[in-house]
């Protein structure tokens, strides 16, 4: 078991930093487990009633590029010391991503496996819901009931299957698929992760190949997805924008915005067979209906209309010193002013 890793609480931990004259708000998902519809999953980002009445008028601490209080960036100026933390949890500061790791395809694959046929079934036959979300270094679920009806959180960091129930934690290593439903007392489910876009379940008792230095930056990749996406959700111009989420059988956050006839997919692929990369996408769903065709140069998209941005494209969009977060979110806004 590893010992360095503990039960967390990703607003209480943002909380215990900025004192009790603010409210916290983050990106990651924090307890307790909701178990209401149509969601069973926190909005991290929510600025009414997550603290109750006693905390009403109080002023919030919100993520960069988010409505309805004081930035994290902002907030950094007078607490410079937290200012490794902060951009660790992608919330504002000096945010970055590294260059992509040489196992990362293969990483990539693995946890994808991992993902769609172990731990989001989990959560599934405990509500229905299939959904992740990014965590500091990887991703799991949000928080849900547990067999005891405690809240129970799944997650990977680096290369460590974690299994919070309450404030008690344990960790294996990441082996194989077996070795992970066995650990978490579950069944392989190869049913409800029957998308196009998951790989083979393979053999169940094969090593995984999860490198580190990969893990964490698919974790990174998603932290900062998270943080684009809800700027994108948080935008007035955004109409009807759905909740992100990190999907298994894709392995990449996205969101839904527009109207009927204008709706599209705004997501972070980690990399796929069509685009080895890490890529953002806009993937319009009803082009025939706005009359958008694959020849205009901006729709990009090599298997879908819609657009891409590469990684290593980042610099064209927001310059070599930008922040990733922003470059995402300018791509976003910019596809979805296109589309109408």
């Amino acid at each position: 078991m590893d010992t360095t890793i503990t039960a967390r609480n990703a607003r209480a931990e943002a909380q215990a930093w900025v004192g009790e004259g603010h409210r916290a708000r983050v990106l990651e998902p924090s307890p307790p487990a909701v178990t209401e519809a149509p969601w069973f999953a926190d909005d991290p980002v929510a600025a009414g009633g997550a603290d109750g009445p006693d905390h009403a008028g109080t002023p919030l601490v919100v993520p960069d590029g988010l409505p309805g209080g004081l930035d994290w960036s902002t907030w950094l100026v007078d607490h410079p010391e937290h200012a490794d933390a902060v951009a660790a949890s992608w919330l504002g500061g000096p945010r970055r991503l590294s260059s992509v790791p040489d196992g990362l395809a293969a990483t990539r694959t693995d946890l994808h496996r991992l993902a769609v046929y172990v731990i989001a079934p989990v959560r599934h036959r405990a509500n229905g819901k299939f959904g992740l979300r990014w965590t500091r270094g990887g991703f799991g679920t949000p928080f849900f009931p547990g067999p005891e009806g405690e809240d129970r959180q799944i997650r990977v960091e680096g290369t460590t299957l974690v299994d919070q129930r309450g404030d008690v934690v344990r960790t294996a290593p990441i082996s194989s698929l077996a070795a992970a439903a066995r650990f978490l007392e579950t069944e392989i489910d190869t049913e409800r992760a029957a998308e196009h876009d998951s790989p083979p379940v393979g053999d169940r008792d094969d090593p995984l190949t999860v490198d580190e230095a990969a893990s964490r930056f698919l974790g990174d990749w998603y932290g900062m997805a998270f943080a684009a996406l809800e700027t994108l959700r948080a935008d007035p111009a955004s109409l009807d924008p759905g909740r992100p989420q990190l999907w298994p059988g894709h392995f990449d956050p996205a969101i839904e915005v527009g109207d009927e006839d204008h709706r599209a997919s705004y997501g972070a692929s980690p990399g796929d067979g069509g685009i080895a990369e890490p890529y953002l996408y806009v993937s319009i769903w009803w082009p025939d209906r706005i009359g958008v065709g694959r020849d205009d140069p901006v729709w990009n998209a090599p298997s879908f209309t819609g657009a891409v941005l590469p990684l290593s494209g980042f610099t064209d969009v927001g310059g070599p010193d930008a922040d990733p977060v922003e470059t995402a979110a300018r791509f976003w806004r910019e596809a979805r002013d296109r589309l109408g």
